[in-house]
């Protein structure tokens, strides 16, 4: 390739990169999940990730209903409130909200993550490694929420060879 073509190449893949880091919307521990949405949309959850950061999970869930109940097949919002019914303890509606999300979106990366996450609390190993498969699947490049849950596999598996 002459090297104009090698920069252009080059130039077209980080523009890709970075559409994709902008659209992934976050994972880990912070309750992004990946929602898919434009930053502007995204910005709706911004006071629900204010009190989820301070801990405080039972204010989070009280808001999340409030946008649950203006949008009751928002997979976003359910997931959210899987992830802070788990952070409570509460697997069992952690469960369900992850379920209804990913029967409004099959992919989703937040549901996804998370629902592997709670399934390695619960010692399902097996269910988890399915989550990350279904992750591969979802995220063309690289994704943080792939990322997140395959360290959390990885971790569990080490703790569970140590005993």
């Amino acid at each position: 390739m002459r090297k104009l073509d090698v920069q252009l190449f080059g130039a077209l893949a980080l523009s890709l990169a970075l559409t994709a880091a902008h659209a992934d919307g976050g994972g880990g521990d912070g309750g992004g999940g990946g929602e898919g949405r434009s930053w502007g949309e995204r910005d709706r959850f911004a006071p629900v990730r204010e009190v989820m950061a301070l801990g405080d999970y039972t204010t989070a869930i009280e808001k999340l209903d409030v946008l649950l109940a203006a949008d009751a097949e928002d997979a976003d919002t359910l997931n959210l409130l899987g992830f802070a019914h788990r952070k409570q303890g509460r697997l069992a509606e952690a469960l369900d909200y992850y379920l209804a999300a990913l029967r409004l979106e099959p992919e989703h990366r937040g549901a996804n993550e998370y629902l592997g996450e709670l399934f390695l609390e619960t010692g399902q190993l097996a269910k988890a490694e399915e989550r990350l498969a279904v992750l591969d699947d979802a995220c063309f490049f690289p994704c943080s929420e792939y990322t997140d849950l395959k360290q959390a596999i990885e971790r569990y598996k080490q703790a569970r060879a140590a005993k």
